[in-house]
């Protein structure tokens, strides 16, 4: 049993989550809540993190076309021509960081953009992260580099 990242439809992450869950597939599809305004009404909404990606939890050998056979999963993201394995840290790193905002800590200035450096405190504790930039001191961005993605969070401080 291994994470494995899932390419999907546009904008059907959440129900090809459901649909996997249904067929007993152990699967995670990271949201984020945000406030969206209509003209009429603001409301929070839950949204996939990654877009187009869901992550599943199974034994490639006998698993992998039932997963490939839901409807709206595209096919397994690959690495170096074989599905990409996600580290169960990195996943439970990207659970711990969406449901404990509050850990996030600023990093000073003095490190550069391209370094790369192990956060010792917060959610993501023990996880390396290359420095993408700085927008300003409310904002860090971190990048996971078995996906590619970057991880935004927004630090009160108050």
């Amino acid at each position: 049993m291994a994470w494995y990242a899932l390419y999907t439809k546009s904008r059907v992450e959440k129900k090809v989550a459901l649909r996997l869950k249904e067929q007993g597939i152990t699967c995670y599809c990271p949201v984020s809540k945000k406030r969206k305004q209509w003209s009429d009404r603001k409301k929070w909404v839950e949204e996939p993190l990654f877009k187009s990606y869901v992550f599943v939890d199974i034994d490639l050998a006998s698993q992998s076309s039932q997963v490939r056979q839901v409807n709206g999963v595209v096919n397994f993201v690959y690495w170096l021509h074989k599905p990409a394995v996600v580290q169960d840290s990195e996943i439970t790193a990207i659970q711990n960081f969406l449901s404990e905002h509050s850990d996030v800590e600023a990093i000073d200035n003095v490190i550069k953009i391209g370094d790369f450096v192990t956060l010792d405190t917060g959610a993501l504790a023990g996880q390396k992260a290359e420095v993408l930039g700085f927008k300003n001191k409310h904002e860090v961005r971190l990048r996971i580099d078995s996906l590619g993605f970057e991880l935004v969070a927004y630090i009160n401080q108050s």
